[in-house]
């Protein structure tokens, strides 16, 4: 049987029981392991497991206590937890999937039904991954949309107002594309708008960056840990892989191929700070950008 490249983590103080779940399970997936509830949370986010196997009873730290801590941390709240427990009784069980455990597994272990369950919930795990891909992404350009970006700003907001680090928008805007549309037609508007889109996500190098359509001609990059300087050269570069793509473009303002306009803003939030104003201090910047005679960046 070829070896999924689905991840499981086991969290169990008993060396015991590691050995015997890797022996059952090792040749199938990608196994790690944690012999605590608190080593469990330190690595869970560079693992991105895909199934959490969770002993109850642990002494430094209970099973409930982990997925309390799992639920209420938003970018990991929706993995599959199981618990593996020699607890019987049914207000134990009810307990733990009252708090979001999706299924038991009972000590001694039956290994047919460990297979099976395991099996099942990482099946039903991939076609919930396939839906979300689904429904954040732009349907015709391939990259991320603005629910996705929504929900990515957010997301690094949090981060950012919590760890006091620095954030960066650029908000992109395609130079003359309504002359580009009529002009062309709305098929090579498409195409445009797809070669743009790839070209923009290309160029960013950092794996944390983000880009997404905000919609129509109108792009946005998020750059988590970036301060102005940063943005501005991230920007530029951006400004000039479009340039090099050198789409024909003969009606536009600005040159004779498809150019972009950029807005920059950074800040360092604070719980006072508001994403609506960084949003919109980044779109004024791109305003101005265009304002100024476009295919340039704009900062503040």
């Amino acid at each position: 049987m070829e070896k999924s490249n689905q991840k499981i983590l086991m969290v169990d103080d008993n060396i015991a029981n590691i050995r015997i779940m890797k022996e059952i399970i090792g040749d199938q997936y990608e196994v790690f392991f944690a012999k605590s509830g608190k080593e469990c949370l330190s690595i869970i986010h560079s693992i991105k497991p895909d199934l959490i196997l969770l002993d109850i009873m642990m002494p430094d730290m209970d099973g409930y206590e982990v997925l309390r801590r799992i639920k209420v941390d938003e970018r990991i709240a929706n993995l599959p937890v199981i618990f593996v427990t020699t607890l019987i009784d049914d207000k134990e069980e009810e307990k733990g999937l009252s708090l979001g455990a999706i299924d038991y597994i009972r000590k001694p272990f039956s290994i047919p039904i460990i297979k099976a369950r395991i099996k099942n919930h990482l099946e039903l795990k991939s076609h919930r991954d396939k839906l979300e891909k689904i429904s954040s992404l732009d349907g015709l350009t391939g990259i991320a949309n603005r629910r996705k970006f929504d929900l990515q700003m957010e997301a690094e907001w949090r981060t950012a107002v919590k760890y006091r680090h620095p954030i960066s928008l650029i908000m992109i805007d395609i130079d003359n594309f309504k002359l580009f549309n009529d002009k062309y037609g709305h098929l090579a508007g498409d195409d445009c708008l797809r070669d743009v889109a790839t070209k923009l996500s290309d160029s960013l190098n950092r794996s944390g960056d983000f880009v997404a359509r905000y919609g129509g001609e109108e792009f946005v990059c998020i750059l988590p840990n970036t301060e102005k300087k940063g943005a501005i050269k991230v920007a530029e570069r951006l400004r000039t892989a479009i340039e090099e793509l050198n789409i024909e473009h003969n009606f536009s303002s600005v040159a004779n191929h498809v150019t972009i306009s950029l807005g920059v803003n950074s800040v360092i939030p604070s719980l006072e700070s508001s994403i609506e104003n960084f949003i919109k201090e980044a779109d004024d910047n791109l305003y101005k950008a265009k304002k100024n005679g476009r295919n340039l960046v704009y900062y503040s």
